[in-house]
């Protein structure tokens, strides 16, 4: 690594630490020629594939930028997508892959696409599954009815698992 203050070319490592909950890590350099200390920030590259063959880093941005429009006029707000964005990057990277098809990363949206609001999940898929009739948005919310996103959320959070069933609605009139 080469000193930000005398640029020799070789520094050693004083300390390192995890951060970014494991996905980087932060390293204090020494540079032996002036001494001088400084730090850097490693993090693993995640690439994805796109159709076209081409690769590019992956972005939360442009996750972001891609569900902002499934959730136009929705109860979302930007920390909540920011969080989801998170979320797909975290699914990606514990695949073990340094590279991804563009395919999966959208297959990755999917599922807390579908935690965060049913609407913008079925606006979401109706794009990137290439809905070209009723019946596919029928069979869609067919699917949405038969397991509820609620449903979802327990059997892919531990800690959602031990809580109590959203309450029932009460049909007995008076």
């Amino acid at each position: 690594m080469i000193c930000p203050f005398c640029r020799h070319d070789d520094s050693r490592v004083v300390d390192s630490r995890p951060v970014e909950d494991g996905t980087q890590i932060r390293r204090r350099r020494e540079c032996p020629e002036c001494g001088a200390r400084f730090s850097t920030q490693e993090t693993t590259l995640l690439n994805i594939i796109k159709r076209s063959g081409a690769t590019e880093p992956f972005s939360r941005e442009k996750v972001i930028a891609g569900v902002r429009k499934a959730c136009q006029g929705r109860p979302v707000n930007n920390d909540d997508l920011a969080l989801l964005a998170q979320r797909v990057e975290e699914t990606l990277r514990s695949s073990g892959q340094a590279e991804i098809e563009a395919q999966e990363v959208g297959m990755a949206i999917l599922a807390p696409l579908r935690e965060l609001d049913e609407i913008a999940y079925l606006r979401y898929a109706s794009v990137y599954r290439n809905f070209t009739s009723l019946a596919d948005f029928e069979g869609e919310i067919a699917l949405l009815r038969a397991v509820p996103s609620h449903a979802l959320a327990e059997k892919n959070s531990p800690a959602l698992k031990n809580a109590a069933p959203p309450a029932q609605k009460s049909s007995v009139k008076i």
